[in-house]
């Protein structure tokens, strides 16, 4: 049995899936989600029910089994030790040792509980169209979300994504991730007029009214509104409609490129993904995307 926690946005959750469910294939045994997570953090939710997803939810006994007793009293503390104590391939609880990929994950046992955000392709490349597939939102658009998605295929469309929001207003968040700046919009913007004749941005943002007064646009545009908080999928589903991409430091919008099925796509992404430069990005982007 392989148990992942869940934890964070619907990017996250998407990320941790996905190791999830390569390495229940690679082991041939189930996948199991923890989702205790989301009981004591208000801000989020797990989100990917939504998802045409194989979804099984760990029972405590089953995490217990796996995790070790939780809180920092003196049974964790022993857990913890003789786990530790093991080499990382045979330990029952693993936790992310590093940013980028690692690939001592593959050597794990079958039954393990997993920690961390495994953000890279590398953990799931080799089941990439089963991911893609069950990734396919199992709900139809409405009305409104149905008119704007024929609108995206019938145009050069590109995604913009402008996260601030969370990122702007916490200051623990904006510590660890920063924002883009205008000037990487405005670099994005320009590299990719160069290059697609009559691009329309379609902008996803949520904050959509800061957006409009300073970042300016010399081509069509359209802001994507009304789908946030728990719709928050179908923006997905129009961002990876649409044929290019300019994604911000976001792992939402990270798979709203990942997940368009353009061969021809261009996806620009940050160099700066957090703030910390000392965290080691590099297996983030697919090596297809640029990076300015």
């Amino acid at each position: 049995m392989i148990i992942v926690q869940l934890i964070g946005g619907l990017g996250n959750q998407m990320f941790q899936y996905a190791i999830g469910r390569r390495l229940a294939i690679l082991k041939e045994t189930d996948l199991k989600f923890d989702i205790s997570f989301f009981k004591n953090y208000k801000n989020r939710k797990y989100d990917l029910s939504c998802f045409n997803i194989i979804e099984d939810f760990a029972s405590s006994k089953e995490i217990y089994r796996l995790k070790g007793p939780d809180g920092k009293r003196i049974p964790r503390k022993i857990f913890k030790i003789i786990n530790k104590i093991k080499p990382y391939h045979k330990r029952s609880y693993i936790m992310e040792r590093h940013y980028y990929f690692d690939p001592d994950i593959l050597k794990v046992s079958n039954d393990v509980y997993l920690e961390g955000y495994w953000q890279s392709e590398k953990y799931f490349k080799e089941i990439e169209d089963i991911i893609r597939s069950e990734f396919k939102i199992k709900y139809e658009p409405d009305s409104v979300n149905k008119k704007i998605g024929s609108l995206i295929l019938g145009l050069q469309s590109v995604s913009i994504h402008i996260r601030r929001g969370d990122y702007i207003a916490d200051p623990n968040i904006y510590k660890v991730h920063g924002i883009c700046p205008l000037e990487y919009y405005n670099a994005a913007i320009e590299k990719i007029s160069k290059i697609i004749k009559n691009p329309h941005f379609f902008i996803f943002s949520d904050d959509p009214e800061w957006v409009k007064n300073n970042l300016k646009i010399d081509h069509p545009t359209t802001f994507i509104i009304g789908n946030l908080g728990n719709k928050d999928y179908e923006d997905l589903r129009l961002m990876s409609l649409c044929k290019h991409h300019i994604i911000g430091n976001s792992s939402f919008s990270w798979w709203g490129a990942w997940l368009s099925e353009n061969p021809g796509k261009i996806v620009i992404a940050p160099k700066k993904w957090f703030n910390d430069q000392r965290i080691n990005t590099n297996d983030l982007i697919p090596e297809s995307w640029h990076r300015i």
